[in-house]
């Protein structure tokens, strides 16, 4: 049985245990008649001229292997107690597209009123991460397809996505607006998506979750025209070398992420930017330990017309090291393209939304560079610029 199986069981029982623990304030029937089953699917065609994605992208008529599968589930065993739960299946190429536990959390409300509400979260939250990380795999809550990669990546979706711990939030109802404060502790995923993006594929180890931190501030004002966050995180992972030629290590994240949107009638403009520590060391051997702080932002406006269309332009930059932003320095020290040090995607969408269950979406990327496609082993090297085209078909319930 794997690590992750045996996590994702202990954090299922530890749901069911804390609410059957909880003392009732109403009938069993009362109680069920809160219970909620909701789902979600999409399923999107990928087309690529060179570099591929989610699949065999730029080979004959390209690729149809990024589905996304979602249920989740809700019960309120007393009024101030939530449980809810969600799994996700999700393929992206050749990967496991076994269900997993995406979020599972006891919800208490400890207090509520006309100002203020608080509240603690037990279980598997999802990160308050940036304004689009807690629902990313809901089509109908992001704006595009492809959510800008600079600053959620698909290499490192794990790492990203959700912590095993505890969750505690703060809603005040101002004057103003409303102020939401949320903090967490608890043990990050490290999927094989990690050790692909930092060169360890190849060794027998794996990374471990080790006690990490994250927060997020945001706020809303009365209108609803501005939404502003910061989010920040201490995110760290121990590696376990599996061999003596690696030895054991340690890796360390630590992201900040300023998000400013601004929301019309007919129209949005959003913007975030992001700088990201990582670092590895520990390793016995020094090729290995390094440190870097990569830079991110995008710039995205969003246009709705016709009641159920919207069209989208973004512009998208990442570099992986500020100290070397073209990666020539990269490039000479390690021998691969500079190029795969940074990407600028520059994108446009369209999507139709005929009733609140059902959208179509297509969007096209021209990309410079290739630092956000999952790392591979890809011989020859990817090309330098390339174009993505994807279409989209979701449906939830």
């Amino acid at each position: 049985m794997s690590y992750r199986w045996r996590t994702e069981r202990r954090i299922a029982g530890l749901l069911l245990a804390l609410a059957g623990a909880l003392p009732s304030a109403s009938r069993a029937g009362d109680v069920m008649d809160t219970f909620q089953v909701h789902g979600f699917l999409s399923q999107a065609w990928l087309i690529s001229d060179d570099n591929d994605l989610f699949g065999p992208s730029s080979q004959g008529g390209g690729s149809f292997d990024y589905t996304e599968l979602g249920l989740n589930l809700s019960l309120r065993p007393r009024r101030d107690v939530l449980v809810s739960a969600q799994w996700l299946s999700r393929r992206t190429g050749d990967g496991d597209a076994s269900p997993v536990l995406d979020h599972g959390v006891v919800d208490y409300q400890a207090f509520s009123s006309r100002d203020r509400r608080l509240g603690i979260q037990l279980g598997r939250f999802k990160n308050p991460f940036g304004f689009y990380n807690q629902t990313r795999d809901v089509a109908f809550t992001r704006p595009s397809i492809l959510l800008p990669q600079s600053i959620y990546f698909e290499r490192t979706r794990s790492l990203a996505l959700a912590a095993d711990g505890v969750s505690l939030y703060d809603e005040e109802y101002l004057d103003a607006g409303t102020l939401r404060f949320q903090a967490g502790v608890g043990q990050p995923q490290t999927g094989n998506d990690l050790d692909a993006t930092l060169g360890l594929a190849d060794w027998p180890g794996s990374f471990d979750g080790r006690t990490s931190y994250i927060g997020q501030v945001l706020f809303e004002d009365d209108g609803g025209h501005w939404v502003t966050a910061l989010s920040a995180a201490d995110v760290r992972a121990g590696y376990e070398h599996g061999t003596a030629a690696l030895d054991d290590g340690r890796f360390h994240f630590q992201p900040w992420i300023v998000s400013v949107q601004y929301n019309d009638a007919f129209w949005s403009l959003t913007a975030e930017y992001a700088l990201r520590r990582i670092a590895l060391d520990g390793f016995a051997n020094p090729a290995y330990n390094a440190s870097q702080v990569g830079e991110s932002w995008y710039v995205q406006y969003t246009r709705r017309f016709a009641d159920d269309w919207q069209w989208l332009l973004r512009y998208d930059s990442l570099v992986s090291d500020r100290d070397d932003r073209d990666g020539s320095a990269f490039a000479a020290a390690r021998g691969g393209p500079a190029y795969a040090r940074y990407a600028r995607d520059t994108t446009g969408g369209l999507r139709w939304q005929p009733t609140p269950r059902f959208m179509l979406a297509a969007e096209w990327h021209h990309i410079e560079g290739t630092a956000w496609l999952p790392a591979t082993a890809t011989s020859p090297p990817p090309a330098k610029y390339w174009n993505l085209l994807l279409f989209q078909a979701s449906l939830r319930f």
